[in-house]
């Protein structure tokens, strides 16, 4: 097969994310990559009897966002080029394809969330935007629209930006909703009634300490994790008596998040060690902990599709198995034994064996802090060098789960090193945090270059035949490296929208980013501007010796293309070559299948020219 018919073949395997169980159990929504021109919104039912149904045919992105009450119907976004301004729209389970607009096309502003209320006629939602004076603010105010009138009622006015999505219960009665009005690094929970009558805070351990809040189905108890010093605490919160019981405190565990399903009686933790899935289902009444077994690949259940709750749907997934939603039974966890809700081996040719699986490896940074990544070693008998594949966020880490570009990659001979450094989750919350210590282009940095030297060590790499790539904050880092580090450690970069200049990043991101700006590097550019400066690669580039190909997306919002412009200027100006490949309609990544097959194509070709004689 050739690399691009393989290709090819990879990209036919739709990617998923964002599922979403009906509140009735009887079905499932997700997100498909890769099944069109654009992502869209499929169902299937929980019992699967059928093959997924199309609910969403679009030339954009279209996301599943929330389920209708009476789980009749789900409420998606429509990305238009990757503005990330999205229009939601109402899909019936009886009218696939029929998209009925809720808001504005094209809006010059942010919406966060979208949940209809029971009387069909309330929609709430999340936006950045003051409608009496008709301008773009930075906070996200909390909405309640009214479909038949039009009217937009203002239910809370958080003070400062921040990414919040409004959580409205099932009865329809209050809201929940996170602020950061007391420092960029914490978040409080609020609580505010349909009316915008009663607005108040629930939960509040500390300015810089988050806190994430969902849902109990009966509307009126509130499961909530809060960070401790050093670990997530697991409570609850009673809304009748304000009083707090919590369930869970144990510095061993590193919970990432919680959720009781709109049909169940236990709470699902998702507990993350050394970026492993472990989950258990929690009674609340009991305190009794059921662990699902260790088994290959990883499992997340979802809801129960049985009154018993002995029948779960869950995300099963890994490096060689597709994310799928599976039905299995709590008696009988073996893969062999899942049904397949998406049926998605049905649409690829490609099979398990055809695909590399991801080995864990570990090495000691500069300060002998343990770090762990994933290694995918091609079976070429003469590989062409190593590709670092740096994940985003930073708060955000690799899996053990399917890459459609790290396969492809390893099949034209490369190996590839997936390294999860400091600030990654997946580690427990004092490996998270430590990249505070030092903000944005620290030590996280020297994480990923000690875990080349130590492939270099084992002979896995080669000097000269080293490159890195990867998107957002994977992007700064391949920026850090090609700034830093000498060809002999990286002899190639490939950012794609990745920072250059964290002042330029500041003043251009959407709104609601900045907190997280301040947050990791320990204020604004105003209150750190050494700091900013130091750890901006757009200062340095003339230590620049390696190729550089720089990837952008020129409608991202979030790492604006003002950064490769001001980039480029600098490189320009101190003479360094480059190579630039921008894809007009894409937002924050390259998303769209077309795009991609051109981007990892190029990706390959400018790699291998790049460690020709290295």
């Amino acid at each position: 097969m050739s690399p691009q018919e393989f290709l090819d073949a990879l990209l036919n395997i739709p990617g998923l994310v964002d599922p979403l169980v009906s509140p009735d159990g009887k079905w499932v929504a997700w997100t498909w990559f890769r099944v069109g021109p654009a992502a869209d919104v499929f169902l299937a039912p929980a019992d699967g009897s059928r093959s997924p149904i199309r609910l969403t045919e679009t030339s954009e992105n279209t996301f599943v966002v929330s389920w209708t009450p009476d789980s009749k119907a789900v409420i998606v976004e429509e990305d238009r080029g990757g503005d990330e301004r999205v229009r939601l729209f109402r899909v019936e389970i009886e009218r696939p394809g029929v998209m009925v607009p809720l808001t504005e096309p094209s809006p010059n502003y942010y919406i966060r969330g979208g949940q209809l209320h029971s009387n069909g006629r309330w929609l709430v939602y999340g936006a950045n935007y003051d409608f009496e004076k008709s301008q773009e603010i930075e906070p996200t105010l909390i909405y309640r629209h009214d479909l038949l009138t039009g009217e937009r009622t203002v239910l809370a006015r958080p003070q400062r930006g921040g990414y919040i999505v409004p959580k409205l219960n099932l009865q329809g009665t209050h809201i929940l909703y996170p602020r950061k009005d007391l420092h960029p690094a914490g978040t409080q929970i609020w609580i505010v009634d349909i009316d915008g009558q009663s607005d108040q805070e629930i939960l509040n351990f500390g300015p810089t300490a988050k806190i994430e809040a969902s849902w109990f189905p009966d509307g009126q108890r509130v499961l909530f994790l809060a960070e401790a010093k050093t670990h997530r605490r697991l409570g609850v919160w009673e809304m009748r008596t304000g009083q707090i019981t919590w369930l869970l405190d144990d510095p061993q565990r590193n919970i990432e998040y919680a959720f009781v399903p709109a049909n169940s009686s236990k709470i699902v933790l998702v507990e993350i060690a050394q970026a492993r899935v472990r989950s258990s289902l929690l009674d609340p009444k009991t305190h009794k902990e059921f662990v699902l077994p260790k088994i290959e690949g990883n499992l997340i259940p979802l809801a129960p599709c049985n009154p018993q709750e002995t029948e779960w749907i869950g995300e099963y997934y890994s490096a060689r198995q597709p994310a799928d939603l599976v039905r299995f039974s709590l008696d009988a966890i073996h893969p062999e034994r899942f049904v397949s809700l998406t049926r998605i081996w049905e649409r690829t040719s490609v099979r398990p064996q055809d695909l590399t699986p991801a080995e864990e490896i570990r090495w000691r940074s500069v300060d002998n802090l343990e770090i762990q990544g994933w290694l995918y070693r091609t079976r070429a008998p003469k590989p062409k060098g190593t590709i670092v594949y740096i994940h985003g966020g930073p708060t955000a880490h690799s899996e053990d789960r399917f890459s459609v570009q790290i396969q492809f990659f390893v099949s034209q001979g490369f190996h590839v090193f997936d390294p999860n450094y400091r600030g990654s989750t997946g580690f427990g919350l004092a490996f998270q945090e430590k990249i505070k210590e030092d903000g944005w282009g620290g030590r996280e940095q020297d994480d990923i270059r000690t875990g080349i030297e130590h492939l270099l060590k084992l002979g896995i790499a080669q000097p000269g035949k080293v490159g890195v790539t990867g998107t957002s904050y994977g992007g700064y880092s391949c920026w850090c490296a090609i700034t830093r580090w000498p060809p002999e450690i990286v002899a190639a970069a490939a950012p794609v929208c990745g920072m250059t200049d964290l002042v330029v990043d500041y003043q251009t991101t959407r709104p609601d980013l900045r907190p997280y700006s301040e947050e990791m590097m320990g204020g604004s550019p105003e209150q750190v501007p050494q700091k900013y400066y130091e750890r901006s690669p757009i200062n340095f580039v003339q230590h620049i010796r390696g190729k550089l190909l720089i990837v952008q997306g020129a409608r991202d919002p979030n790492v604006t293309p003002e950064n490769v412009r001001a980039v480029r200027a600098a490189l320009d100006r101190v003479g360094i070559p480059y190579e630039v490949l921008v894809f007009d309609d894409e937002g924050h990544g390259i998303m769209r299948p077309s795009n991609q097959k051109t981007l990892y194509l190029s990706l390959v070709d400018f790699f291998a020219r790049a460690f020709q004689g290295g």
